[in-house]
């Protein structure tokens, strides 16, 4: 299993956290490494995507992202897990999935015969005066009736239309999406290369996946790249496919009876994972929609971590709390935060950090029995990615309400002081502010 782990977080940039630099070569690679920057509206701390590129690439500018995606065309919009921004280098795969929905997705047939007409309107109104939105297709003023710009059945036809490939998202107002027809958007030359078949989708598709995790079971294939939905008997012809020809081997892993698959190209790398000493340098705190979370039952396996977003939890019902960052030190899950960023007031808050009974205990990490992880060095690694964390977020000041449990309070503090002191937060690029926050 120690193999295993390393390889995948290797294979997810968290081999070395906040410790690369967000280029357009570096963005385009990992969003192809791990198949997808998966894109959410909560705000609470920051953006989901910015979250999940915070933890490889550590603070950076927004315009700068916003360039590399609307104007360079870096990442472009589409399902992979769910909604994700995607390498733009991959269109040609995800565009055998776009040409297949209306096949795919027969609940489509009643929809499209009764509103052809509308769905012309709405692509002609964005080829003629797009990019648009959702808004634009509404009637100020007006209450939802009948209609060719009723909004729910426009909402209808701009989803029909992107899914479908006709139009792309060009840019996000206030994370409001924004069509244009997918040809200015999408690159010509990219736009030009020749889709995928079918069948050479399906195996795309299980190699990046597995190219992604490294080693994976049955389910973390299913799990992972959650679209489009095979049929079981798909899946399972696609792998055989592959099996037979060598190109995936199935392998054994010592403490699982599962059947665990592995890409024949990847057995040195999995092999070499596991002699590492030290599968992952450095620390940060993970986004809930991150790829390496995608499967939240592999996340237990691999790193005896049982975690749950607790969003749509009825708060008196919560364990951790509403929005918890777990807490990555050396490759090690220590902990969760519950974190919330008060941009007017800039402060970001620590309103409860949960912390893992062997870390507490200071037994053995179960991830690797064989490599303890000193208390003190586990706090400094939290303390430097929260610094880190809050300097991107904008924010001046750290406050620090609870931990559990309690009594982990002042070491804690403590780290966090030593941490604004040291003002040794990267920054791979200035962000406002340049001192770490203190600490309340």
């Amino acid at each position: 299993m120690r193999a295993a782990s390393a390889l995948f977080l290797e294979r997810q940039w968290l081999d070395k956290p906040r410790g690369r630099r967000l280029t357009a070569r570096t963005l385009g690679a990992f969003a192809s490494a791990t198949g997808g920057i998966q894109l959410d509206s909560i705000n609470v701390v920051e953006r989901a995507h910015h979250l999940t590129l915070w933890s490889r690439f550590g603070p950076y500018r927004r315009e700068s992202l916003r360039k590399l995606i609307e104007k360079d065309r870096v990442l472009f919009e589409y399902w992979a897990h769910v909604a994700c921004l995607v390498a733009t280098s991959d269109f040609a795969a995800w565009r055998r999935v776009m040409l297949d929905y209306k096949r795919r997705h027969k609940g489509w047939t009643r929809f499209l015969k009764k509103h052809a007409p509308m769905i012309a309107e709405v692509e002609s109104a964005i080829r003629e005066r797009g990019p648009l939105g959702n808004a634009d297709f509404r009637e100020p003023g007006k209450k939802v009736k009948g209609g060719w710009w009723n909004w729910r059945p426009a909402t209808h036809a701009l989803d029909w239309l992107f899914m479908s490939g006709r139009t792309s998202v060009h840019s996000r107002v206030h994370f409001h999406k924004r069509f244009d027809v997918t040809e200015r958007v999408v690159p010509a030359p990219t736009l030009a290369a020749e889709p995928l078949s079918a069948e050479a989708f399906r195996r795309w598709h299980l190699d990046r996946s597995l190219q992604a995790m490294g080693a994976a079971t049955e389910t973390d294939l299913r799990m992972y790249l959650t679209y489009p939905r095979f049929e079981m008997a798909e899946r399972k012809a696609t792998l055989g496919d592959a099996i037979r020809d060598g190109s995936v081997v199935e392998i054994e892993l010592a403490g699982e009876r599962g059947r665990w698959f592995a890409r024949r190209e990847d057995l040195d790398a999995l092999a070499a994972a596991g002699r590492r000493r030290t599968p992952s340098s450095g620390s940060t705190l993970l986004c809930p929609f991150d790829s390496f979370l995608w499967h939240r039952e592999r996340t237990r396996r691999l790193f005896g971590f049982d975690y749950k977003i607790e969003v749509y939890v009825p708060g008196p019902k919560r364990t951790h709390g509403y929005y918890t960052l777990p807490i990555l030190v050396d490759g090690v899950l220590i902990g969760r935060a519950d974190v919330k960023t008060h941009r007017t007031d800039g402060l970001l808050e620590l309103r409860n950090v949960h912390f893992e009974p062997w870390f507490v205990a200071g037994d053995l990490s179960p991830v690797d029995p064989r490599r303890p992880l000193d208390r003190a060095h586990g706090l400094a690694g939290l303390a430097e990615a929260v610094h880190s964390l809050a300097t991107f977020a904008g924010c001046s000041k750290v406050k620090l309400v609870r931990t559990s449990p309690a009594g982990l309070r002042s070491a804690v503090r403590r780290a966090l002081e030593e941490a604004a002191s040291s003002g040794s937060e990267e920054s791979a690029e200035p962000v406002s502010g340049t001192k770490s926050p203190p600490v309340p």
